[in-house]
């Protein structure tokens, strides 16, 4: 993998390791919300359902850096039941990775579902995973998910409230978190404007899926700041800042 943007310096190899992919990716200690998203030339997110299609092994390479700079991973239930998410375990490549840079080996699994979809007996239901829901969702469903160890967030009456949802996290500690979809939680996190950093990696496919980065109008255009561009096989990996 190598810089494109900023223009590489004299001290810049042309082939980026672990750690300069660490330093690349790194951010400044505070709270931040950045969201982490493979796409085809032509938006597209996922082929035949799943991410997986577009993915390279640098595309992974970036994902497993920015869990293991997360404190937590912020995904929408259908994202996490689609891809067959599972809990950040201690002896996997982040577990190693987050080891290595003196980190918990594992981040919780923070999952939005509005209607509190995650089911007792699901693989992250148990403990670290955090629900965050609303008040709306069934009471004797959240109850359930809380005995099996699940840390049940209530953010909003009728929907998720996500500035509340990312105060409430923040108070527990996990204050920069890595998003990794889907489509409608990006886009209610732009529409909401708690959105820090995109680190978008751009496949070269076309696909003409129905999954598109987003999944609907925003209020207002969002015009991300381009900061860094590496590349590899012809995957660019971008990063953008987005003024809120």
């Amino acid at each position: 993998m190598r810089r494109l943007l900023p223009a590489p310096g004299a001290e810049d190899t042309a082939d980026l390791d672990d750690d300069a992919l660490v330093a690349a990716y790194r951010l400044p200690a505070g709270r931040s919300l950045r969201v982490d998203f493979v796409a085809s030339l032509d938006g597209s997110v996922t082929v035949e359902g799943r991410s997986g299609g577009l993915g390279s092994p640098g595309d992974r390479r970036v994902f497993r850096t920015l869990r293991a700079l997360a404190d937590a991973v912020l995904v929408g239930h259908g994202t996490a039941a689609a891809e067959g998410y599972r809990p950040v375990a201690a002896d996997s490549a982040v577990g190693r990775l987050r080891a290595g840079l003196g980190r918990p080996v594992s981040a919780p699994v923070v999952v939005v579902s509005r209607r509190a979809s995650l089911a007792p007996g699901d693989r992250l239901a148990v403990a670290p995973t955090v629900l965050v829901t609303c008040a709306a969702a069934d009471p004797d469903r959240r109850a359930a998910l809380q005995d099996a160890g699940v840390a049940v967030l209530v953010c909003g009456d009728d929907d998720v409230d996500l500035p509340v949802a990312l105060d409430a996290l923040a108070e527990r500690g996990l204050a920069q978190l890595v998003c990794e979809g889907g489509p409608a939680l990006l886009t209610a996190a732009l529409a909401a404007g708690v959105v820090d950093e995109l680190d978008l990696s751009i496949a070269p496919a076309l696909v003409g899926g129905p999954d598109r980065l987003l999944a609907g109008l925003l209020p207002d255009v969002v015009r991300p700041r381009l900061l860094q561009v590496l590349e590899e096989d012809g995957v660019l990996f971008t990063r953008y800042a987005v003024d809120r």
